[in-house]
């Protein structure tokens, strides 16, 4: 019986932390540009653009959804925020060359080389580069935990342009990912008090 009760317990914490994300997402995140507010600064979450020499999808669809949403005018200016562990391997400036490839000015490009995790690339973008009118750009699945990020750690203006979905076994993956990634999110923020790795000086945006 107290294992029984220990297991409803966990299951229902489990399913509680996902459905915080949920909740904090609820009409902020959008798949049309055009319902955007305008003048926010575009937040894209980083990852490789190849996984195991082969063209990473959610790389692809980041990228056309932040072009998307700078074509309808939406936003004044880039963060692209990502890992750049070595010399070798550096999210940022792959998305900033993509998405100059796609037509966005490279001087309204500014890089977050210290967005190891999505709560350091939101706290950054608040405490280092000063945003407070924020417009995510990921799948929908991590828009969510931006958005319950960013409700905790104080930006009232954010939302979400939810880029394409990747569909099979890569994408079935990444959704059982994300279960545990919204318990450590919301440990992060209930609990640890988790900051992010790097902060240090501002950083003004482009004009």
């Amino acid at each position: 019986m107290l294992l029984f009760t220990l297991l409803c317990l966990g299951f229902t914490f489990i399913a509680w932390t996902n459905v915080a994300a949920v909740l904090a997402g609820a009409g902020k995140l959008y798949n049309d540009p055009e319902r955007l507010p305008d003048d926010g600064v575009m937040l894209v979450f980083g990852c490789d653009d190849r996984i195991d020499g082969r063209e990473n999808l959610y790389f692809r669809y980041r990228i056309d959804a932040a072009a998307e949403v700078w074509k309808a005018g939406k936003a004044r200016c880039v963060i692209v925020s990502g890992d750049n562990r070595t010399k070798y391997y550096n999210e940022p400036e792959r998305m900033r060359q993509a998405l100059i490839e796609k037509g966005v000015p490279g001087d309204k490009i500014i890089c977050d080389y210290a967005g190891l995790r999505t709560l350091d690339s939101v706290v950054r973008a608040k405490e280092i580069f000063g945003v407070e009118k924020v417009v995510f750009i990921s799948q929908q699945f991590q828009n969510e935990r931006a958005a319950y990020l960013a409700k905790a750690n104080g930006i009232a203006e954010y939302t979400g342009y939810n880029a394409r979905d990747v569909e099979g076994q890569g994408g079935m993956k990444t959704r059982l990912r994300e279960v545990g990634a919204r318990v450590k999110m919301w440990l992060d923020v209930k609990v640890l008090g988790t900051r992010p790795r790097h902060l240090g000086e501002m950083v003004p945006l482009p004009e």
